[in-house]
């Protein structure tokens, strides 16, 4: 099926059509290209044929992938691709200070290389390839290093717990920039039209580490290891930074991109009077089923075809507690992965999920999680604007010391989680550290417990065979997004009471995800170097 789409900011050379293929004609990578050419029958046409979107449609009985592509002429003038080579020699330019290495901090990083200024990365964590270690303590030994885990080091939170590229703030900057980046970084081209694009946990640390080698060989600096513990301030305005060697870095411009996990960072800024707001966020569980399973129920099938990717699912669900309704919703769905442990500190349990670019785990995995606004954690308002975090952190301290203390996460099958049943035997899981049967009424709030159990009722509604003992619970997913905000000007960017800070990404309050932290690092450095900088570097 061929369907031509008109677009009237197209040239009338270049046309756009719609192709609905088999799963094997849309996802055998060799012979995707020529399969294009020959449905559209230009095998001998001297034109370009570039994929724009490539979405799965599983509503009728038979799975068809839609691909929409473009059709241009060879000497129709199209601007090309990013190229990483374009970034100029930094070394002897004026320099601005970023805290954090994640993806907010990396693309603000580069966006400043760009402009002319040379960036200053400090980073608490480690390099990605000496980070693994900490990781592999955490899953092995139950051991938790404060500054390099699965939330802290290069690349941030995303690079080992997924790399879904997934946005719907298309309107903060340009996303296909930013996965023109990644590309030319070493990530497939594949990202740049498949509907929900993923790199993958085991694909993203190269691609990190190729990141930073742009920014280093064009002048700029990344120190590991170096974790910010103070702020030097003169009247109304940045100084410089303290690291925890006692150096001092001075600097009039900082850039915080420290991510939603960095709660000294929020104490810090609380402790010298730094103003920062309590935020809505969103807590629960992580759930696992087979994939099979979800296989068979999004694809009406008894076993999925070698072709198609493992299947996903998005859920939400308006649950009733007390008389007040609560968004319930699937977050960071994980097809074909597994769940990992993601404290930041010894004393806690935290989950996440992670899926390596393959995808083929055996076990589906989802966060599902209920919205909670500073209403709920009025029994810590005493911490002030730092209330969200003092509730969130008592959570997955309690989830420690039912599992045992270790990093074991307290589980339960999911029907017994929902009939308020002890579970006797758990399933087998992905999750490395391993799972202790506990019931998660005693881990959760009250009201969470009762929204989440409303939510993955209807969610059995609405994917039949979903809500089964043949999947189980897993505590607790809560760090979905920061419990703090960081306010800015939203013209400037600059925080409206300290001259020269700039905040972003997800731990500023302001991402939720590796593209829209990646935009926001790039809008604040665009707008570090338009107030403090000379505009000729442009």
């Amino acid at each position: 099926m061929v369907t031509v789409l008109k677009d009237k900011y197209l040239s009338e050379l270049i046309q756009t059509i719609e192709l609905v293929l088999s799963p094997e004609e849309a996802y055998n990578e060799e012979l995707f290209p020529s399969i294009l050419r020959s449905k559209l029958d230009l095998k001998h046409a001297d034109v370009i044929v570039q994929p724009l979107k490539r979405s799965i449609d599983a509503r009728g009985r038979k799975v068809r992938v839609r691909v929409l592509v473009q059709i241009t002429p060879k000497d129709e003038l199209t601007p090309g691709p990013f190229v990483k080579d374009a970034y100029r020699h930094v070394a002897n330019a004026p320099s601005a200070v970023i805290v954090g290495a994640g993806p907010a901090g990396l693309f603000a990083a580069l966006r400043l290389i760009e402009l002319g200024i040379k960036p200053i990365v400090i980073e608490r964590g480690k390099d990605v390839k000496t980070r693994r270690r900490d990781l592999a303590a955490i899953n092995k030994e139950h051991v938790v290093n404060p500054e390099s885990n699965y939330c802290f080091g290069e690349g941030g939170a995303g690079t080992y717990s997924d790399g879904k590229l997934y946005t719907r703030s298309k309107k903060r900057g340009d996303v296909k920039r930013i996965l023109e980046i990644l590309v030319a970084h070493g990530a497939k081209e594949d990202i740049l039209f498949d509907a929900h694009p993923h790199i993958g946990t085991n694909k993203l640390p190269t691609v990190v580490s190729n990141l930073r080698e742009s920014i280093i060989e064009a002048g700029g600096e990344i120190h590991f290891d170096t974790k910010l513990v103070d702020l030097v301030i003169a009247g109304d305005a940045i100084k410089g930074v303290i690291t925890q060697s006692g150096d001092q870095m001075d600097c009039s411009t900082l850039i915080l991109a420290t991510g939603h996990s960095a709660r000294d960072i929020y104490e810090l800024l609380y402790k010298k009077r730094i103003l920062i707001e309590a935020k809505p966020f969103a807590l629960g569980v992580r759930v696992e089923h087979s994939q099979l399973l979800i296989d068979q129920i999004q694809y009406h099938c008894t076993a999925r075809d070698p072709y198609l990717p493992a299947s996903s699912y998005a859920l939400v669900h308006q649950s009733k507690v007390n008389g007040t309704e609560h968004g319930v919703f699937s977050f960071c769905m994980c097809p074909g992965g597994f769940i990992v442990p993601s404290a930041t500190a010894p004393g806690e349990v935290v989950v996440n999920g992670m899926s390596p670019s393959r995808r083929d785990s055996k076990y589906a995995n989802s966060g599902i999680v209920m919205a909670v606004d500073a209403q709920r954690f009025k029994a810590f308002e005493k911490y002030g604007p730092l209330a969200g975090m003092y509730f969130q952190k008592e959570i997955e301290q309690r989830a420690c010391a039912v599992a045992g203390n270790t990093q074991s996460a307290p589980a339960q099958r999911l029907m017994d989680f929902v009939e308020g049943k002890f579970s006797s035997q758990l399933l087998d899981t992905s999750y490395q550290p391993g799972l202790t049967s506990a019931d998660l009424e005693d881990v959760l709030p009250d009201f969470i417990t009762e929204g989440l159990k409303q939510g993955f009722r209807n969610f059995g509604t609405k994917m039949k065979g979903y809500l089964t003992n043949d999947a189980q619970v897993v505590g607790v997913e809560s760090r979905t997004s920061s419990p703090v905000r960081i306010p800015r000007d939203k013209v400037t960017l600059e925080h409206p009471t300290l001259k020269g800070l700039f905040p972003t990404g997800e731990g500023a309050g302001y991402a939720g995800g590796i593209v829209s932290a990646a935009m926001d690092g790039e809008r604040c450095a665009e707008a570090v170097v338009k107030m403090y900088f000379n505009n000729d570097n442009k």
